[in-house]
């Protein structure tokens, strides 16, 4: 596939420096971002066998590309329990969407609500499950994605943060996703307490979380309580509640949404899309590796079939035979290289020239002595051919092995060319083990052919 590298040029235009802050170019970028997306649903290329064990990415795509069509912007609230994560959420919203409660892990699953309008973009935001609640590797697991799929995220946090917290934040910053840092609960301490914290927070998000987006907050402030004096001298203590301090948590994030809202959104797509096409491109792989294996292996046993039956000198072994050419047209085919005759029989002689160069007169002599190993004058003609027919069979799985490698590298031999690439193959195969597979597989089709028992 030729989708990662424009991924990763994708990535370098909408990141760092390349960040809009101005409609034109970040409508541009949407634009670009989802037309990218739907060149990765429709990618013909993509084998079904793949794009069904992908099936849940590629819904995301879509939804990603439904969410930027609709101008909408996700902000992940998230953290460890009960930091108050959905009592903030219900303090942005202005009302009660998210559950809580006193218990740990009150939120289950991802919630999402809406938000704010800003700068034509609807704001929404989404409630996570807490990330180290015990037995909660699912909704750890969950609150992960969910950050990964958001195109900003509020770290919340109650005090100075400990290192599940701070290896989780770190986490996220691989994300390339936007991070808040919000010290919730800002209440329970003094104003020195409270600057010195922040203070803290900045020193361990520095390089993850820029030192204006670390704020304080109070999603739930502690009640306060009123002395009251009656007119014969008692008193009364009443509790009154106090209003959630939130604003300038609230002013930053609409800030950067009217800023930089539509480029996160493109941006966001753009690294989840890019990192399934790199998913899919080693899926591919892998299941090209697979099919070329099952290839090579079938015009092994019909080379090492045909030399049995009809025995040829071992000095012509690998000489471009039909069946040679034959496989790496298909193998061209595999990997989605097509090749002429021609280029086949080119490639082929590279190939065997590469083997004799670097086997010399020893191909002949060492190699016949491996096949016959353990064979003795008063075998079976049966026996005999079953052990020349390994040696073609080796010889082709060598010109396979060859061409493939070739051919994975994009019709190229490297930088060491092909006595190197084939060298590497030749040191990398067991031949000894090659050879006694080769020689049972045939055997086995040989004597069922002829009627003998097996």
């Amino acid at each position: 596939m030729n989708t990662t590298a424009w991924w990763n040029k994708l990535r370098s235009r909408l990141g760092g420096e390349a960040r809009a802050r101005t409609t034109p170019s970040a409508d541009a970028h949407i634009a670009q971002t989802s037309e990218a997306l739907r060149a990765l649903l429709e990618d013909r290329s993509v084998p079904a066998s793949v794009r069904n064990e992908l099936n849940e990415d590629f819904a995301q795509v879509q939804a990603l590309l439904d969410k930027l069509d609709a101008g909408d912007l996700h902000i992940a609230v998230f953290g460890r329990v009960s930091v108050g994560k959905s009592a903030l959420g219900n303090a942005l919203l202005g009302r009660e969407a998210f559950a809580t409660g006193v218990l740990h892990g009150t939120t289950r699953t991802r919630d999402a609500e809406r938000w704010h309008e800003v700068a034509g973009q609807g704001l929404h935001l989404i409630d996570t499950p807490g990330i180290n609640e015990l037995s909660g590797e699912e909704r750890e697991r969950l609150a992960f994605d969910v950050a990964a799929i958001s195109d900003l995220v509020i770290f919340v946090v109650d005090g100075d943060m400990t290192q599940s917290e701070l290896d989780a934040l770190r986490t996220l910053g691989k994300t390339q996703r936007p991070l808040l840092l919000a010290l919730n609960k800002a209440d329970r301490y003094t104003a020195d307490e409270r600057e010195r914290l922040l203070a803290r927070l900045r020193e361990h998000a520095a390089g993850l979380v820029r030192a204006e987006d670390v704020i304080a907050c109070a999603a739930l402030p502690a009640e306060r309580i009123v002395v009251q004096v009656a007119a014969d001298g008692s008193e009364s203590e009443t509790r009154v509640a106090q209003p959630a301090d939130v604003a300038a948590l609230d002013a930053r994030v609409r800030a950067i949404a009217e800023a930089e809202g539509k480029t996160l959104a493109a941006l966001n797509a753009g690294l989840f899309a890019g990192d399934l096409s790199d998913r899919v491109a080693v899926r591919v792989a892998a299941a090209r590796k697979d099919l070329a294996q099952r290839v090579i292996r079938n015009y092994c046993l019909a080379k090492g079939i045909a030399v049995a039956l009809n025995p040829v000198p071992v000095a012509d072994l690998l000489a471009a035979a039909s069946l040679d050419v034959a496989l790496v047209l298909h193998l061209g085919k595999v990997y989605g290289m097509p090749l002429t005759r021609s280029e086949a029989g080119t490639l082929i002689a590279t190939i065997t020239g590469a083997l004799a160069a670097l086997m010399g007169a020893i191909w002949g002599v060492h190699l016949v002595s491996s096949a016959l190993k353990g064979v003795s004058a008063g075998l079976t003609t049966l026996v005999t051919a079953g052990a020349q027919g390994a040696l073609a069979w080796y010889a082709t799985e060598l010109v396979g092995r060859a061409a493939e490698k070739y051919l994975v590298q994009g019709k190229s031999w490297g930088e060491g060319g092909a006595k190197r690439a084939v060298a590497d193959i030749v040191a990398s195969l067991d031949r000894d083990s090659i050879l006694r597979e080769a020689r049972a597989a045939i055997l086995a089709r040989l004597r069922g052919q002829a009627g003998e028992p097996r």
